[in-house]
């Protein structure tokens, strides 16, 4: 499958473009960027080719990855579709429901196949542990912690406009909600939203399956006390999401077979942009609820 690279920051270089490089079903065939300077220095270093036009890339491919602040991806996500080519897409999905079900009644219209990286359900033993807990009965509440420390000197995310302007609910509140919602069940209700110091928020939600489940989100947290954490309380007793020793790269990778398998399959992965537009529905609701200060019903 040839593939084209949409973005050139921090997560392209790091992420998606080492990634796409070392598939061995991928022909890594492009890259397209806002900088045009930045697409030729990063196809430069991946033996490939830097595009001026976009839609010219979209024509000689079968494939794009996307690596670009989500209102941004929305766009160019439905019009790739439109293209005829497949999508591995970064989450989340967009940051607002609009510009994401436009991507998803694209995807629907021309039948390609979509996969969203949410990064800890590529990760083997994340994968693994959310397959084990899901069918595991009972469960009665779920807390999640995601707290990170984005906006310092050492961090490549330090100047990321939209993380600086959307905070924490949306960049790591996608990856809260990727490993809860398969255990837990879809979400009913946000019951309940604050703001804590910096960019931090405290969510409540109540999943259709009976349990209820806090998030604790922070791309402002001091160093110290940065970390992700999940545990999840039941009938069966305790259990503790696992600490990841795999980088990156190798999710990326596993996304790319998700993506490939679906392909050729026509089978719908469970991280596709309907999943990644639920994701943005839940999110939108909170975000109206910090705002509003009112409780809101998502189902």
């Amino acid at each position: 499958m040839r593939i084209g690279l949409l973005g050139t920051g921090p997560w392209a270089r790091m992420a998606h473009a080492p990634a796409l490089g070392a598939h061995p079903e991928l022909d890594f065939a492009g890259v397209w960027g806002r900088r045009p300077e930045a697409a030729k220095a990063l196809a430069d270093e991946h033996g490939t080719r830097a595009y001026d036009d976009v839609d010219a890339l979209l024509a000689d491919v079968d494939a794009v990855a996307v690596a670009l602040p989500p209102s941004v991806q929305a766009d160019l996500a439905a019009r790739a579709a439109r293209a005829g080519c497949h999508l591995l897409l970064d989450k989340p999905l967009a940051t607002t429901v609009e510009r994401g079900r436009a991507v998803v009644e694209a995807v629907r219209e021309t039948g390609v196949a979509s996969v969203v990286f949410f990064t800890s359900r590529f990760l083997a033993e994340t994968e693994a542990w959310i397959g084990e807990q899901a069918v595991v009965e009972g469960w009665f509440t779920g807390r999640a912690e995601w707290l990170g420390s984005v906006f310092t000197e050492d961090s490549p995310f330090a100047d990321s406009p939209w993380r600086q302007e959307k905070g924490a609910l949306w960049d790591v509140g996608p990856h809260a909600l990727s490993v809860l919602l398969p255990v837990l069940g879809e979400v009913r209700e946000v019951a309940a939203a604050a703001h804590g110091p910096g960019d931090t928020v405290h969510l409540v939600l109540r999943h259709t399956g009976g349990a209820s489940s806090t998030l604790t989100l922070s791309l402002t947290a001091p160093p110290a006390a940065a970390g992700v954490g999940v545990e999840l309380r039941g009938a069966g007793g305790v259990a503790l999401l696992p600490e990841s020793t795999e980088g990156v790269v190798p999710a990326v990778l596993r996304a790319a077979d998700g993506l490939l398998t679906a392909a050729r399959t026509g089978q719908p992965h469970p991280c596709d942009a309907t999943f990644g537009l639920r994701v943005t529905e839940i999110l939108v609701e909170a975000e109206t609820l910090l705002t509003n200060g009112t409780t809101t019903g998502t189902a």
